[in-house]
């Protein structure tokens, strides 16, 4: 696999609207498999789908692409996903794990984020006790110390 089919995937996610729905098949297998935290789905008409709902329930909707690393068939790209109102955007910061195939399709796409700090947290009632319960099942953090002095010693 050359380097233009994973740059070419990574601009599809970066330019994605609806009007490049259609595009989804010129990258993704035919049953090429797309989970995220909410989907798991599997051919090119259930991942448009995926896309679509996106476009339907989220304002302005945008992927960057931050990172990539990985070599064929296996890439992980770190992105940054922003919507809402230009003067109440929210991100959310993920990695997707991308197999190509011999086609140089996308075979597998898997999305990796957080949506309870990311989403849940944010809402209202949720919120509050969401975050209860990730203080309480966090590490307890050790107290700042600080390092101990050295005595520099001169022989004589």
């Amino acid at each position: 696999m050359n380097n233009q089919q994973l740059k070419r995937y990574i601009r599809f996610f970066e330019n994605l609207d609806r009007d490049s729905l259609p595009l989804t098949d010129s990258v993704f297998a035919v049953d090429a498999r797309f989970r995220d935290p909410f989907n798991d789905v599997c051919g090119r008409a259930a991942i448009k789908q995926v896309f679509a709902h996106m476009f339907q329930t989220c304002e302005a909707p945008r992927f960057e692409v931050v990172e990539c690393v990985g070599e064929h068939p296996l890439y992980y790209l770190h992105w940054r996903f922003t919507l809402g109102a230009p003067d109440a955007r929210n991100t959310i910061d993920g990695v997707s794990r991308v197999r190509f195939d011999a086609n140089d399709l996308v075979s597998e796409h898997s999305d990796y984020w957080d949506p309870a700090q990311q989403v849940y947290e944010r809402i209202p009632l949720l919120g509050p006790l969401l975050r209860a319960v990730r203080k309480r099942l966090r590490a307890p953090q050790p107290t700042a110390t600080t390092p101990p002095q050295t005595q520099s010693t001169t022989q004589r």
